[in-house]
């Protein structure tokens, strides 16, 4: 739950436009900037020292567990089949969502996230305009907004 104050719709509002931005230079350019989404990782743990949206401790581990778990997937999946599975950039997109939202929201961004690119896929292989790799940074944005707006309406 979030405190609904001046700060936290500013800081959310900054969340937004960042989150925006990161994803049309996704599906721009194929990647997620250092310069973006480090930057965003850090200003989410700053704005939680006075925990606009979750606790410092919380947001700590959201960064760590965000990242950690992307990272872990990707490992995974380049053991078996050779090859990155996602860029490096979602491992810090991720880690900048647990950062902002904490640890207890990141479930919900990876269902969310995933939910919608499943079904992206699939409406691609249907249409035939399915490609090798879509990027999921915009997967991650989206999914993060819905989270970050159901911790406001809670």
């Amino acid at each position: 739950m979030v405190n609904v104050t001046l700060v936290s719709i500013g800081a959310s509002g900054l969340l937004f436009v960042m989150l925006i931005w990161l994803s049309w230079i996704d599906i721009k350019h194929g990647l997620l900037p250092d310069l973006l989404t480090l930057p965003l990782m850090w200003a989410g743990l700053l704005i939680n020292i006075h925990e606009v949206f979750t606790p410092l401790s919380d947001a700590v581990l959201g960064a760590a567990v965000g990242y950690s778990v992307l990272w872990i997937a990707n490992q995974v999946y380049r053991w078996r089949a050779g090859q990155d599975g996602m860029g490096y950039g979602d491992f810090k997109l991720m880690a900048a969502l647990g950062a902002w939202l904490g640890v207890d929201a990141l479930p919900w961004v990876l269902i969310g996230a995933c939910g919608a690119g499943a079904i992206a896929a699939t409406v691609w292989r249907l249409a035939g305009s399915m490609k090798a790799d879509h990027p999921f940074g915009p997967f991650l944005s989206a999914a993060g907004v819905v989270v970050m707006i159901k911790l406001f309406s809670s």
